[in-house]
């Protein structure tokens, strides 16, 4: 039985690019763009930056989703989501945990604030793939 909901389905992707000298561009497969910074002492975005970034703008969308799956989207205003992580010092680098903070606003109770974060994250495909550490395949172009 099918819920009725449908599901668009747009290009997913991402090429990276960097030359001798300069930033790292990235251009996704629907054509946004953006530049990495290429140091950590200057400001810009660097690819933490990103993951961090993937995780709280898909948690935010889907509080939304969430607020109204959940029929109190009338009542919900806004939700601010904060992802920090804790880098290993040594090698092989990588994140050991991620921090996530959801504060929602609104005319809503503890209780369905935390029902709309819950099912924020299970909604959230950034999560659902952090959580559960997909195959990665690199092979030479």
């Amino acid at each position: 039985m099918t819920s009725g909901l449908r599901i668009k389905q747009r290009a997913i992707g991402a090429r990276a690019s960097i030359e001798r000298f300069g930033h790292v561009r990235i251009v996704s497969e629907t054509g946004g763009t953006l530049e990495l910074s290429a140091s950590a002492s200057l400001p810009g975005f660097d690819p933490l930056d990103l993951l961090f970034s993937s995780l709280a703008g898909c948690l935010g969308v889907s509080t939304r989703i969430a607020a109204s799956r959940l029929g109190l989207v009338d009542r919900f205003e806004t939700a601010t989501v904060r992802v920090t992580g804790e880098k290993n010092a040594e090698e092989p680098f990588r994140i050991l945990r991620i921090n996530v903070e959801i504060a929602i606003e609104g005319d809503l109770v503890e209780g369905e604030k935390r029902q709309i974060a819950a099912l924020a994250e299970e909604i959230c495909t950034v999560s659902n793939t952090l959580k559960s550490l997909p195959d990665i395949s690199v092979k030479l172009a």
